[in-house]
């Protein structure tokens, strides 16, 4: 008899299938003479949508609300359902004894295999794989020491609750919201919370009162002191006439350096990657979306095979990945790296090392280099940027700490012109203090591995300028040569950009309304608001569905998102949502709580919900409406912001037509080299920019070819293609396929 191995991915599939000596290819799957090994392509079984229980269903009606099947059933996803059968055939295999559960150890996977077992009818002995990285010593461990399937049971529960909850409140507020106000209004436990931050950001910048503040800066003889406020620390002040006090005390005064403090210190280097912090330093440096991250590290994962599994929320590795590091240097210790690589040739990695811990590390390490030599030339250079950054990060951990000695003078006015009015202004022995730093560094270390970028330090506005100090010791006077006194204003809150509202989906803890430390541990524990795997599609919905908008980088709420954050109950809105379905769900896993109760409990709170949207008093209004009529049904079309482009849609949702006026192209402006829009079709295709240069697509071809860079008429062709795909599609979000059939009754 054989066993048969379920893996989550086909990477992993033969990775693990490699290990156990499955070397037979076939489709979907491969053998060898003790496994087979086979692989979902994440889920192959979801949830069965409303009109899979009742026909009734697909006509979205407010009093057809609750939608509350007694048990809710699950359905073979379209799309993969060739690997379902795959995997369902060899379940059924005569020759097939039992099964190891080899998905990602975590809830969710969990929850991928069961549903598969479960629908394909498997009633075979099952045990349990729970490795933490794929590399084949984890592998032939975690086969030597499989657990029986039933311990992990539990976890199952907590798996299905979760999926079923969501399903619940997302499908019935969601159409209740919908049929209420006849627009299309999505809502969700993840998503409305994080539209929810976006409001009480743009609440705190609306609400904002610049304060003019000041701070004074004294030259002496090749050193810039900065004046310090003994009683705060603050090298500001909101008083000006304290400024001006300051600047006479000071003015044709002496300083006496009264502390001349040397201390060397270290800093080690940033922690390795994990998905959503390198989402975030590409939107910083490179301007990529969550999503367009995660697509090329997918690409360099599954193509070139050169970058570890992207879907990670860890930034450590496990003890037993340590003695591959210096086939992993060697690997990548080519082209711009050699030199990098190269110092680090030879070394045994042993020890406590700060990047490694096993505890920290849940279902997959950080993302590392493989032991797979890039190409780098075979690369894009979008690729090559995310590589570069993963590479750099990666072996700057492997190298010593960055030490410097960090020399900070202390002084204060002496003489007559530093006796001031304000006492407040003066150190203890009434004069005012000032200081200078300086730094000289001793040791590069891991700052190599970022050359010019130095790493990726932010110093705040009160942080004191660094500078290059001479020699000077305690009690030495220096004589003022000049003062300067500078006026500043203090800023507002920044606009979210989507790497500041990653940052702010992983830890929501701040803008929970209650101070419950339970609820706020249970976020921070849990990862937060979404997954790794999950934040980049919830940003794009919310993109998609036009709840919010960019302007440049920034992020805005559109009048859309707004009016349904006042429509949404209130509930929704709040991280603490999560953080209290995610306290039970821990306890359904460690089997304190049971699932039947935590379910009894979701159906009443989606009734509440129900009842809650039933009641109220609201209104929505579109107020992006244009004068330009729909072609199918004759309502009026609304402009709105796609995330690239910019379209005119019906009104009416039941409708679904969409148009696209313009979309941002990859070409550049020949004056203010921005990103150009592109508009119309065929004769009237042309490019425009903000700056008001406008140019006609024949004329633009015509100077691309003179600049050696002509554009293919396959090039127009495949652009006109996805314009008029984008056209003929319904409006997005999380329920587009079931929204692009609704008929809603008109209210009498």
């Amino acid at each position: 008899m054989k066993t048969l191995v379920l893996a989550e991915k086909p990477s992993v599939g033969r990775d693990i299938a490699r290990v156990l000596g499955c070397p037979q290819k076939n489709d979907g799957y491969l053998e060898g003479k003790t496994y087979v090994v086979t692989w979902g392509l994440g889920h192959l079984v979801e949830l069965q949508d409303p009109e899979g229980y009742d026909k009734k269903y697909k006509e979205w009606k407010l009093e057809e609300l609750p939608i509350m099947p007694e048990k809710l059933q699950t359905v073979v996803i379209g799309q993969t359902s060739k690997q379902y059968r795959k995997v369902q055939a060899l379940l059924g295999r005569g020759d097939v004894g039992d099964v190891v559960i080899a998905t990602d150890a975590g809830r969710e996977g969990e929850l991928v295999a069961r549903w598969i077992l479960q629908k394909a009818g498997c009633r075979k002995p099952c045990r349990r794989l729970w490795i933490s990285s794929v590399t084949d010593k984890a592998i032939r461990e975690g086969f030597a020491k499989l657990k029986d399937a039933k311990e992990y049971e539990n976890l199952f529960r907590a798996a299905v609750s979760r999926a079923e909850a969501d399903w619940l409140v997302g499908i019935n507020a969601t159409r209740a919201l919908t049929c209420k106000y006849n627009a299309q209004l999505s809502c969700g436990r993840v998503q409305t919370p994080t539209l929810a931050m976006i409001a009480k950001r743009e609440e705190e910048i609306r609400k904002f009162q610049p304060q003019v503040y000041y701070t004074l800066a004294a030259d002496c003889q090749n050193i810039r002191f900065q004046w310090r406020d003994s009683s705060s620390g603050s090298f500001r002040t909101f008083s000006k006439e304290r400024a001006e006090e300051v600047k006479r005390s000071l003015q044709d005064g002496v300083l006496m350096i009264t502390k001349a403090e040397k201390k060397k210190k270290k800093t080690y280097a940033p922690l390795l990657y994990d998905l959503t912090e390198l989402q975030r330093d590409c939107n910083k440096r490179f301007g990529y979306s969550a999503k367009e991250t995660l697509n090329i590290m997918q690409r360099l994962y599954e193509n070139h095979k050169v970058l570890t599994y992207p879907r990670t929320d860890s930034r450590y590795l496990t003890s037993d990945l340590v003695p591959t590091l210096a086939e992993r240097v060697a690997s990548c210790g080519i082209g711009p790296y050699r030199v990098l690589a190269g110092k680090l040739r030879g070394k045994k990695f042993t020890g406590s090392l700060p990047f490694v811990n096993n505890e920290k590390v849940s279902d997959h390490h950080a993302i590392i280099p493989t032991e797979e030599v890039p190409e780098l030339s075979h690369m894009t250079v979008e690729e090559r940027r995310v590589y570069d950054l993963v590479v750099r990060r990666f072996l700057a951990v492997l190298y010593p700490p960055f030490e410097y000695e960090e020399t900070v003078l202390t002084a204060q006015c002496t003489g007559e012109a530093s006796a001031g009015k304000h006492p407040e202004t003066k150190g203890k022995s009434g004069a005012p203090e000032l200081v200078a730093k300086g730094k000289t560094i001793l040791v590069s270390g891991w700052k190599e591995a970022y050359g010019e970028l130095g790493g990726e330090e932010e110093e705040s506005e009160e942080d004191l300028q660094e500078q290059i100090l001479p020699s000077v010791s305690q009690g030495q006077k220096l004589s003022v040569r000049s003062v300067i006194c500078r006026e500043g204003k203090t800023k507002p809150p920044e606009r979210f950009r989507e790497a500041t509202l990653l940052s702010a989906m992983e830890n929501p803890v701040r803008y929970m309304e209650s101070s419950d430390r339970n609820r706020a541990r249970a976020l921070t524990q849990t990862g937060g608001l979404g997954t790794v795997a999950t934040r980049a599609d919830i940003i794009d919905k919310l993109f998609g569905s036009f709840l919010m908008e960019k302007r440049g980088q920034e992020i805005y709420l559109t009048a859309k998102g707004r009016q349904l954050l006042e429509l949404v109950p209130e509930d929704l809105r709040k991280p603490e949502l999560t953080a209290d379905w995610e306290m039970k769900l821990a306890r359904i896993a460690s089997g304190e709580i049971r699932r039947d109760r935590f379910m009894e409990e979701i159906r009443g709170y989606t009734r509440e919900l129900l009842q809650e949207i039933k009641t109220q008093e609201g209104t929505y209004r579109h107020e992006n409406m244009t004068n330009k009529k729909c072609p199918h049904c004759g309502k009026r079309l609304l402009a709105v912001n796609g995330k690239n482009a910019k379209l005119l849609v019906c009104q009416d949702r039941s409708c679904g037509y969409r148009e696209t006026v313009s979309r941002t192209s990859n070409a550049r402006c020949p004056v203010c080299h921005k990103k150009m829009e592109m508009s119309g079709s065929g004769e009237h295709a042309a490019f425009f920019c903000s700056c008001g240069y406008r140019e006609r697509l024949e004329k633009f071809k015509e100077r691309r070819q003179k600049e050696g860079a002509g554009v293919t008429k396959r090039d127009v062709a495949a652009y006109m293609k996805k314009q008029q795909k984008e056209a003929e599609q319904p409006v997005n979000n999380a329920f587009a396929a079931a929204l692009a059939g609704i008929k809603l009754e008109k209210k009498k």
